[in-house]
């Protein structure tokens, strides 16, 4: 992929500044509502990796990662249903984001909402949705323009 794109961020940088302070936003949504660093990082990953945004994957990893998710959960994050590593609320939350990300298929499903609605609290339920519509909107900035994911350096070994 080393064809050059549109970099939407910086061609037309105050939509993207104004997409940044919603995610903001929805962030401080999401803490004064009760979901949590690793719930909402969860989500992020998995909704990034749905929709094949390696960028965003990265980013939500190392935020993962500094949430205290370990390896072996971040590892098992696309493959949530034959785990047993998540707890009811985040495969609730893993269900939600996959309704989210794939909404042109089937919308939010009557199944999938009432599931979920007996997990979270309207609040709870509402701070996730904005959370899945917020890195839905980035992955389709990054994965239009095709923002590079580098290897990183070799760590130093100590």
């Amino acid at each position: 992929m080393t064809e050059t794109r549109v970099h939407l961020s910086k061609t037309e940088p105050t939509a993207y500044q104004a997409l940044d302070a919603f995610s903001k936003t929805v962030g401080q949504i999401c803490a004064a509502n009760g979901i949590d660093d690793r719930l909402k990082e969860i989500v992020m990953i998995h909704s990034s990796q749905l929709n094949g945004c390696a960028y965003c994957t990265r980013v939500h990893v190392d935020r993962a990662t500094a949430a205290g998710i370990d390896a072996d959960t971040m590892t098992q994050i696309a493959t949530w249903r034959e785990s047993d590593v998540f707890t009811e609320r985040e495969r609730a939350a893993l269900e939600l984001a996959e309704a989210f990300t794939f909404i042109s298929e089937d919308g939010i499903s009557d199944d999938v909402y009432d599931r979920v609605g007996t997990i979270f609290t309207e609040k709870e339920y509402a701070a996730l949705s904005w959370a899945c519509i917020s890195i839905n909107a980035f992955n389709r900035v990054v994965i239009a323009g095709r923002y590079p994911v580098p290897p990183r350096a070799p760590q130093a070994q100590a």
